[in-house]
């Protein structure tokens, strides 16, 4: 039983101390190059150099991965699980998208059974692709959520979801009306919120999907529920933001939308947000919000650039995360994710560094959802999810690494050469919850 509840993980690690976009490499990002990790009850009790804590094993048998890399596991801070089923569709644009792909493919989820099976797969999917910890969108049907946080409890998964509110802009089989969606978010809540490792996101879809009547009572919810979140979909697209204009032309802008209705502030997470006026990055950042970045999907489906110039400008205080997003992103990788953000970056004229984007997907994407007490480090005290990446886990990456002469050029190449096949172990929790099979 004392084995069980204690675990000691040997190798290689790293873990961010700060955020790279406000201070140097060297002091954001600490590197052990034989380090020891203890483990005790799913905590991290110990982390450093090998030698120096060999001392604290007390025959705990040791887990050694001497040629490959441990780190926090990756934190998706949005994703659709139901879209899973429609990764890969053709695109066209953002609203054409969604009324011929996703909404037929949601509307099955009225179904227990297929919310269960999809939101097994995507969990198993995640594992494989090393991340830990996702802000996800269900659907507008009570039984998704149930689906998911089972199927989360069942892996001992650190998780956010909730039930999509949409009352208008969306076929009947996907409506709600503001009264039902309080209802039925507010009973979620209650059955799911703090229950094991599980946060609840009180999620209006986007503003044209919600009617001003809806909005507020979604404000009103998120009000009465401390500790919850808030997600949704911000400035994607410029039809959309046109869209938004036209619904509640006595806004300002889109994002005031969602102020007015109180739906800003710490613990909200705000998808896109590609298409932002200077006001909107100053009240994101000023109101403690935070933005995911999704770069495959913002590729996929021709939205636009983000403008990581001016999230980098703003020194740490703006709450930034990666996200795969998914169906229009196109892999539930964060490596994938990494490699599509530095080349949007590039477009956009602005150097996405390795330790950035590295940090965006680890202690940054737990920072943006609000665990960075929790997960996103290696260090005592934090929740034991751990990734073991595997540098060669291609013959072109092996051939590639012997030519590598840094920490920093090797991160580079995960995430512009690697995908799920590099995640050779995941730990949730210390319990190992994925290893990769043999070649």
């Amino acid at each position: 039983m004392e084995q069980d509840r204690r675990r000691a993980i040997r190798g290689p690690w790293i873990s961010f101390r700060d955020d790279p976009m406000k201070t140097t490499v060297s002091d954001a990002l600490h590197h052990e190059p034989d380090g020891l990790i203890l483990i005790e009850d799913g905590v991290i009790t110990h982390a450093g150099d090998w030698n120096a804590l060999r001392g604290q094993l007390g025959g705990i048998r040791v887990e050694h991965y001497p040629d490959k890399l441990i780190m926090p596991g990756f934190v998706d801070t949005h994703v659709h699980y139901p879209q899973l089923q429609t990764i890969g569709a053709y695109g066209k644009q953002l609203v054409d998208w969604l009324e011929h792909y996703t909404f037929p493919a949601e509307q099955r989820f009225a179904d227990p059974a297929h919310a269960r099976g999809v939101a097994d797969r995507f969990l198993d999917e995640c594992l494989r692709a090393g991340t830990t910890t996702a802000s996800v969108y269900c659907t507008v049907h009570p039984a998704s959520v149930d689906a998911f946080f089972e199927a989360a409890v069942q892996r001992g998964m650190r998780m956010q979801a909730g039930k999509v509110l949409m009352d208008r802009n969306a076929p009947e089989g996907l409506r709600d009306t503001a009264q039902r969606g309080y209802d039925e978010s507010a009973a979620l809540i209650r059955r799911w919120h703090g229950h094991a490792r599980l946060t609840y996101a009180i999620t209006p879809r986007f503003a044209p999907s919600c009617s001003p009547g809806q909005l507020e009572a979604a404000g009103t919810l998120w009000a009465q529920s401390p500790g919850t979140a808030m997600q949704t979909h911000l400035s994607e697209n410029t039809r959309e933001v046109e869209w938004v204009r036209e619904l509640f032309p006595e806004r300002a802008n889109y994002l005031d939308v969602y102020a007015h209705y109180g739906l800003i502030g710490p613990r909200a997470v705000f998808g896109h947000c590609l298409h932002l006026t200077g006001p909107e990055w100053d009240l994101l950042r000023d109101s403690g919000s935070a933005i995911a970045h999704c770069p495959t999907s913002n590729a996929f489906l021709g939205s636009g650039l983000f403008d990581f110039g001016r999230a980098a400008a703003a020194g740490g205080a703006l709450r930034l995360g990666l996200a795969t997003d998914v169906g229009a992103g196109t892999s539930l990788s964060m490596l994938v994710t990494m490699g599509a953000a530095y080349r949007m970056a590039q477009l956009g004229g602005h150097s996405l560094s390795a330790a950035c984007a590295f940090y965006l997907a680890t202690r940054g994407g737990a920072r943006a959802l609000h665990l960075a007490d929790r997960i996103g480090g290696i260090e005592p005290g934090m929740e034991a999810d751990l990734l073991v990446m595997d540098l060669k886990s291609t013959p072109l990456l092996e051939f590639r690494m012997r030519h590598c002469e840094s920490l920093e050029e090797a991160l580079f190449l995960q995430m512009t050469m690697a995908d799920d096949r590099a995640i050779a172990a995941v730990y949730i929790g210390g319990a190992l919850r994925h290893e990769r099979a043999p070649a």
